[in-house]
């Protein structure tokens, strides 16, 4: 996770300056990520 919010260019600044649009783009992250995790993991 930590390596695809700083792929995104998700940063504690956009988190001070929009805190909606930083829970936004972390939330649709967290459920891309849960996604890959479930095809590659769980379902294979």
């Amino acid at each position: 996770m930590r390596q695809r919010v700083e792929s995104e260019g998700i940063t504690d600044t956009l988190k001070a300056d929009n805190q909606m649009e930083w829970v936004g783009r972390i939330n649709a992250l967290q459920s891309a990520v849960t996604e890959t995790v479930n095809a590659e993991v769980i379902f294979v």
